[in-house]
């Protein structure tokens, strides 16, 4: 346990800075261009295109693949070398084929992902695709790297490097500001404006990628390229891809459709921005607490299922969904209290912040069921089973976009984003029913009575935690208080109430003798030391 909690520890406190430096990063983005306008929501979606092309053609294949197969390949009389020179080979020769193809595409890819942006709006959201597709490549390279990293017991850097790719966008948008002002207005960008913001974009995660291969020395491994790629197990990896594919497209399209739907918002109300800087308050626990503690786990879980110690495997799980849901549950219900102030750090005024703060109620409503799927899918990874996994993933895929469907046809256009999260929501905890059932079934048991026990103790104390940090923000002036005249005052009392909320959790813990609380303790000491 002692190398997974300094495991836990080095990604955690990487990942607490990250999201720290991504939240100023996404705070000047709104501060250049605005929370509802059309120019902002425009840049979005054109930075967000690199990161839903790279999910569909990358990312579930490194998640589900590639850590169990550099740990197999570990086992080979060459320690992995001829299978890691291939697979990156390969690899970086799709990501090429893959970015090239999507910026000679950028017109029809915004016409897909945004049919309801008015032709000006279009065309200012292809001209900042041209500068932001190029990031395919880079984003790629640097999960190629990061999980080759990660299967060889290095977790620091993939965690820390997208320090420096935050910290390059946010001089970025500084440089904007004070070069340009603000604008949010379609018609008023220029070639000039649209190549600072953009390009700024783009750097930051070439940078990111960077920064990674200067720590490949550590994994004893030497690569070069070798474009022979037959004879060390990549059918095998194309096989178990080939789910991961489908279940990755099945995400995607029904991204798509969500995309659809808030490109109708008008501006003025919460759309696409607002709906990502509420899913980025979402992740920020879901990030520290998730994959810090989770991504240490998965890769001992993953030694264990290749090794056929299956009880030991039920053991990773039962203990992997304690020790998270202790964090999350507390993390659900201080994120809830404080989403008004919380909101307010990424919005113009107080009445964007109430409408932000639904979008993410709405989000947060799965983020204790998202941290238990982590630990369900990965584990069908680690038995190199992608085939499951894909169809209680098209399951959550139907359901997203059968609710947003229904969400633009019954709910006014002002409140689509927190319709289309609570949608999200929804598919989400349907899915994780499901599929802990199937693991449940496969494994014969998965210790699932004494991970829920837990989960209740953890929901009982919530319930007083989240009450005492929304009675302090209607203390404290509530909706035409402090907290949200201004973004730093917003932050300031979303931590106050954040706090508090998390003492109560604490305490009511406490009371209750739950037995997770001392280990939990002792991993949060460890993490404040480091």
């Amino acid at each position: 346990m002692s190398g997974i909690g300094r495991a836990s520890v080095l990604i955690g406190a990487g990942t607490i800075v990250s999201r720290a430096t991504g939240l100023l990063r996404n705070i000047m983005l709104v501060s250049a261009v605005g929370a509802t306008t059309g120019a902002g929501n425009a840049f979005f979606i054109a930075n967000q295109l690199p990161n839903n092309i790279y999910a569909i053609i990358s990312t579930g294949l490194l998640s589900a693949v590639v850590v169990p197969q550099i740990i197999k390949a570990a086992a080979h009389d060459d320690g992995g070398r001829a299978f890691i020179s291939k697979l990156f080979t390969l690899g970086a020769t799709a990501l090429l084929l893959t970015t090239a193809l999507a910026v000679i595409g950028a017109p029809w890819l915004v016409q897909l992902y945004a049919p309801g942006f008015p032709p000006a709006q279009q065309a200012l959201t292809t001209a900042f695709a041209y500068w932001c597709l190029p990031q395919i490549l880079f984003y790629g390279l640097y999960a190629l790297v990061g999980e080759s990293l990660n299967a060889r017991r290095v977790f620091g850097p993939f965690t820390w490097a997208p320090i420096v790719n935050n910290l390059v966008s946010i001089a970025g948008f500084v440089l904007f500001i004070v070069v340009f002002g603000t604008s949010g207005a379609v018609d008023a960008w220029t070639p000039a404006m649209i190549a600072l913001l953009g390009g700024t974009a783009t750097l930051g995660i070439v940078v990111q990628a960077g920064i990674l291969f200067a720590f490949w020395p550590r994994t004893g491994l030497h690569v070069r390229p070798d474009f022979r790629w037959r004879g060390v197990g990549l059918g095998q990896i194309g096989r178990l891809a080939g789910w991961t594919f489908l279940m990755v497209v099945a995400g995607q399209l029904a991204g798509i459709v969500q995309s659809q739907v808030l490109s109708g918002v008008p501006k003025g109300d919460a759309g696409v921005l607002v709906s990502s800087n509420a899913w980025l308050l979402f992740m920020l626990p879901y990030s520290i607490i998730v994959l810090s503690i989770g991504t240490p786990y998965f890769t001992r879980l993953s030694e264990n299922a290749s090794a056929g110690r299956h009880d030991q495997v039920r053991s990773d799980i039962g203990s992997s969904i304690r020790t998270l849901g202790l964090f999350v549950v507390g993390a659900t219900a201080a994120m809830a209290a404080a989403s008004v102030p919380a909101s307010r750090i990424f919005t113009d005024h107080a009445a964007e912040a109430q409408a932000a703060a639904l979008v993410l109620v709405c989000f947060l409503a799965a983020l204790v069921p998202l941290a238990v799927l982590f630990v369900v899918q990965r584990t069908f990874y680690a038995y190199d089973d992608t085939r499951t996994p894909f169809f209680f993933t098209l399951l959550q895929g139907i359901l997203v976009v059968a609710t947003a469907l229904i969400t633009s046809a019954f709910v006014a256009p002002a409140h689509f984003a927190a319709g289309v999260a609570l949608g999200q929501s929804f598919a989400s905890i349907v899915q994780v029913i499901v599929a802990t059932w199937l693991l449940h079934r496969r494994l014969g048991g998965i210790e699932t009575a004494s991970w829920m026990r837990a989960l209740g103790r953890f929901a009982l104390a919530a319930v007083p935690a989240g009450a005492a940090g929304w009675g302090l923000y209607l203390l404290l002036g509530g909706a035409d208080g402090w907290m949200v005249s201004d973004k730093l005052w917003g932050a300031l009392g979303a931590a106050i109430i954040g706090s508090v909320s998390l003492v109560v959790y604490a305490g009511f813990l406490a009371l209750l003798r739950a037995p997770e609380l001392g280990p939990a303790t002792a991993l949060v000491r460890r993490l404040v030391r480091r």
